[in-house]
């Protein structure tokens, strides 16, 4: 299987031509560099700083890395070599053209704080996730995800549909290129060949690890409670480390994208929410899946875990919609002190419009009630989705659309 066309493509074409510096942040073996050596490695030179030689001379000597290496150049996994960017930011302002400084890293927040602070302006700094079904299954332009007819009915003209064994599948094969390519048909050598390489290349460039085994299990008992709201001291306890511990490894996590949060909705009307506690969410359910022992779509489908990854499945693939195409996605989930909770406000043109997720390919009539715990909140109720494993695209009422899970 050759190159596989992505959703980001024509934002990298697109910035390159307008920027010096173009930066594709994102966590490991998603296909960062692949996709620039793609679409823009014709006559550049390429770079890696996995490379012990030229890490070492880029954090010794900048300057002369730069004159050895020089524009058009593709820098690979920058994160090692943060000295760079005074220079980079130098032969910008010394008139570099558009499309000189192609780079990628791993450390998706420790990377746009260090480029903020030196290419603030200068560089087109894009975000880039797994697959996303649409790039996998789907055909057509790339939409960001809304709550409405119009938009639901070009996805679902855009997607291939599925039944819930087959959308199961999707979730348990993940999204990772070199796997769902097939350059490496054995999943599970695939993925615990992807922990090992994460905890050698990013994790122990953040912190001094003692106990790899450790830190392994650490990982698995966070993907068991993938979908939940963030219990650090939970998660600590299961495999022996202190809270202090388990917050500092999830933040490394969270770095290197391994994990994601939705963070809480509230406002100053809707003050009985519970206002700080995130839930927690992996970038790549196969990785879930394959750390939670499921050997199987069918065991997955039926398995305990079965409602959270989907859902975890779901809030990924919305927020790839907006990521891909350069956009701010403004999505939280809704909890109450009376246990009452929506798991997806998603907010657009002025509007919250919540969205429910379930397994269910019937939903019933009265499950959208819950939508109006949001009438009070100070910005206006708009249409909501109830994403299911339904076959076609659909409505509840008036007020409520049924989005089949497929066409996200």
């Amino acid at each position: 299987m050759g190159y596989i066309k992505r959703d980001i493509d024509p934002l990298v074409l697109e910035v390159a031509k307008s920027y010096s510096a173009v930066m594709i942040t994102g966590p490991r073996q998603v296909g960062k560099t692949t996709t620039l050596r793609n679409l823009l490695g014709e006559g550049c030179r390429f770079v890696s700083l996995d490379s012990k030689e030229n890490r070492q001379l880029a954090r010794n000597d900048p300057e002369l890395f730069l004159s050895l290496n020089p524009p058009p150049v593709i820098i690979d996994e920058i994160q090692y070599a943060p000295e760079l960017f005074p220079y980079i930011k130098m032969e910008i302002d010394n008139g570099a053209p558009p499309g000189s400084y192609l780079m990628t890293g791993s450390q998706m927040y420790h990377l746009m704080k260090l480029a903020g602070e030196s290419l603030a302006g200068r560089a087109a700094i894009l975000r880039m996730s797994g697959l996303s079904q649409h790039e996998i299954h789907g055909s057509g332009e790339c939409l960001p995800f809304a709550v409405s007819l119009d938009c639901l009915q070009k996805r679902a003209g855009y997607g291939k549909p599925t039944d819930v064994l087959g959308q199961f599948e999707r979730i348990w094969n993940g999204s990772l290129p070199a796997h769902i390519s097939g350059k490496h048909e054995n999943r599970d050598i695939f993925y615990s060949s992807y922990i090992d390489s994460y905890i050698d290349r990013d994790i122990k460039d953040m912190v001094d690890l003692k106990d790899d085994y450790l830190f392994r299990d650490f990982v698995r008992a966070a993907a068991c409670r993938a979908g939940e709201m963030l219990n650090i001291h939970a998660i600590g306890s299961d495999v022996g480390v202190s809270d202090e511990t388990a917050k500092m490894w999830l933040g490394h996590m969270e770095k290197s994208g391994v994990i994601f949060y939705l963070r809480p909705f509230s406002n100053n009307l809707l003050n009985r929410t519970i206002k700080k506690t995130p839930k927690l969410y992996f970038f790549d359910t196969g990785l879930v899946a394959y750390l939670t022992k499921y050997s199987s779509p069918e065991i997955l489908m039926n398995g305990a875990i079965n409602g959270a990854i989907l859902e975890n499945y779901v809030v990924s693939e919305l927020i790839k919609t907006y990521t891909n195409n350069g956009l701010p996605y403004y999505a939280h989930y809704y909890r109450d002190i009376d246990r009452k909770e929506v798991d997806i406000v998603l907010e657009s043109d002025g509007e919250i419009h919540p969205i429910e997720i379930k397994k269910t390919a019937s939903p019933p009539t009265g499950l959208a009630n819950v939508f109006k715990v949001l009438d009070k909140a100070s910005v206006p109720r708009g249409t909501g989705a109830v994403i299911c494993t339904k076959r076609e695209l659909s409505a509840l009422d008036k007020d409520t659309m049924i989005v089949p899970v497929w066409a996200i």
